[in-house]
């Protein structure tokens, strides 16, 4: 007997990447694993016709456009992969009723809060990406109300491009290194996100809607990258900075911490950020 399929989008990004590494340990779906190559989700014949063939029960879309800076002037394709191709996702889920993931960002938040975020509070996006995103988020629960979006932060893996690599690798190069202080959130191991999600894919009754996760804690992009020179056993100098010597065409979020009271009482166990910061540092230096 044929089981039934999981089609995961954005396979070859760090979250897409992470599921494919634990779909081993979630036997009971057969997987379906694309990216643009073998499904353009902003197509929408080409989703219909896709989702005509395999009929999964459940979609997780770890696909998106993530260069926030360049988003700022990229508009147009920014909204057709973080918003139109949701939808695309989202209504064919709604046809054959099945289960839709969906994960955004702590960027459709403005950052003038003081106290962590929860799923409620109003929204208001200070880049385009946020913006983008959070019309992804809309667009989804519009054409189907049970879609699970997972908001999320600061993510990092052993693939791919992130911060966690960038600053092992400046500070190899260089003995001093100036790192932002004055951004605030929590960061993600795409690892722990995509643990949870499978759980969410997998669990029975779970309510659609927003939840936020990350791993436990609240830090700065300084003590982010302090971090992980501690942890690799590194000895650049690490000087703090504040946003203003570091223009970027986006704007970001000066407090983008969640709360994840909610997801955690759908049974989703979070992690340590420092746990999780040290697991993904000893993989990428074995």
């Amino acid at each position: 007997m044929s089981k039934p399929k999981a089609l995961v989008t954005g396979q070859n990004g760090q979250l897409g990447n992470e599921l494919k590494v634990l779909s081993a340990k979630y036997p009971q779906f057969d997987y379906v694993f694309t990216d643009v190559k073998e499904l353009d989700i902003t197509d929408k014949a080409q989703v219909d016709a896709f989702f005509d063939e395999h009929k999964p029960v459940v979609c997780i879309n770890a696909a998106a456009y993530t260069a926030v800076d360049k988003a700022e002037t990229d508009k147009e394709l920014a909204l057709k992969i973080n918003a139109e191709a949701v939808g695309n996702l989202a209504s064919n889920c709604a046809n054959i009723q099945a289960k839709f993931i969906h994960v955004s960002t702590d960027y459709v938040f403005d950052g003038t809060a003081t106290t962590p975020y929860k799923e409620d509070h109003p929204v208001s996006p200070v880049n385009f990406y946020g913006e983008s995103k959070l019309k992804g988020e809309e667009i989804a629960l519009e054409k189907l109300p049970s879609t699970v979006i997972i908001r999320t932060s600061w993510v990092y893996s052993f693939f791919g491009n992130n911060f966690v690599k960038t600053m092992l690798r400046l500070m190899k190069e260089r003995e001093t290194l100036s790192v932002i202080n004055d951004q605030f959130g929590s960061p993600t191991y795409a690892a722990d996100l995509a643990q949870a999600i499978m759980q969410l894919a997998t669990q029975e009754n779970v309510a659609g809607g927003i939840y936020h996760f990350s791993n436990e804690g609240i830090i700065s992009w300084f003590d982010f990258a302090v971090a992980i020179r501690d942890l690799a056993g590194l000895h650049c100098e690490v000087k703090p900075t504040d946003t203003s010597g570091y223009p970027t065409p986006a704007k970001r979020p000066g407090y983008s911490a969640m709360s994840k009271e909610k997801i955690k009482s759908v049974g989703i166990g979070l992690k340590d950020w420092k746990d999780s910061l040290k697991q993904c540092i000893d993989l990428l230096q074995q």
